[in-house]
């Protein structure tokens, strides 16, 4: 703990604490995600700690299964870009010739597309649900990944170790998971964290705009939009998920930034 500096440790923190509450968020919720308690924008009291939403539904517990699913969106949709950019980036590196060319090219011309705009397209003819939110964001924020994992990918595949490995007629699948993946995992730790930040934007931003997470279900995004009406009375409901939002990706990149820096320069083995 002493070499952890004070601005990850705050990180680590809030990080784990918002992931705690999405986990137990049932056992946390003092209501329903969906249950009218009480008037139209109640100011805090001690039934409702942060007041009611704009139909009566408490809002502390519409912001903890709010927290869940977004997080749980943010965190599957990350895992998915990962997985699928990392391993089309190292393949697409260690094959090298057409094949990498016609990966690439793919990929810039899904780059070329603003991906906001990409998805409101296609929720617009799909439905909306969240099976479909995770695929189409993981797919999208994939090509992001695939430049990263293929850049670091490249330098790796000039190593000796990876020479002698093609030598000893190793298959393409162990010289991208043997050799090429271990040295490659610190930069793409480092970087998982900022795609999850982007990932925890980009599903609120969707909400926000009434494609992401439809009613009743609860996301930040969403109740930012239920409750904006709120702020032109001073009511704060619309604020406290914009300020959860805030505080969940500066503690992620407080992690991030610290991940990176104790990240080292590729080495000239696998050790």
């Amino acid at each position: 703990m002493k070499n952890i500096p004070i601005s990850a440790m705050i990180g680590l923190f809030f990080t784990g604490l918002y992931f705690l509450m999405a986990i137990f968020a049932p056992l946390l919720a003092p209501y329903g995600m969906a249950e009218i308690v009480g008037d139209v924008w109640e100011p805090s009291s001690s039934q409702f700690l942060l007041g009611t939403d704009s139909i009566g539904r408490d809002l502390l517990s519409r912001m903890i299964y709010g927290g869940r699913t977004t997080i749980f969106i943010a965190t599957a949709a990350t895992i998915l870009s990962f997985t699928l950019g990392s391993v089309l980036g190292f393949f697409a590196a260690v094959s090298g010739g057409w094949v990498d060319q016609v990966i690439s090219r793919f990929v810039d011309l899904i780059m070329s597309i603003p991906s906001l705009i990409f998805a409101l397209v296609v929720l617009s003819v799909m439905p909306t649900t969240v099976p479909i939110l995770i695929l189409l964001m993981g797919l999208l924020d994939s090509t992001r990944v695939y430049r990263l994992a293929r850049a670091v990918a490249v330098d790796i595949t000039v190593m000796d170790y990876v020479e002698a490995a093609r030598l000893r007629g190793e298959k393409i699948g162990w010289i991208i998971f043997r050799e090429t993946l271990p040295n490659a995992l610190s930069p793409l730790v480092a970087e998982m964290g900022l795609r999850f930040i982007f990932a925890v934007l980009f599903v609120s931003t969707l909400s926000f705009l009434g494609l992401g997470v439809q009613p009743p279900q609860a996301d930040w995004g969403g109740i930012v939009k239920e409750n904006k009406e709120g702020i032109n009375y001073g009511i704060q409901a619309a604020l406290y998920p914009a300020y959860a939002i805030a505080t969940l990706c500066i503690s992620i990149n407080l992690v991030a930034d610290w991940i990176l820096n104790r990240t080292t320069s590729l080495k000239g083995g696998r050790g």
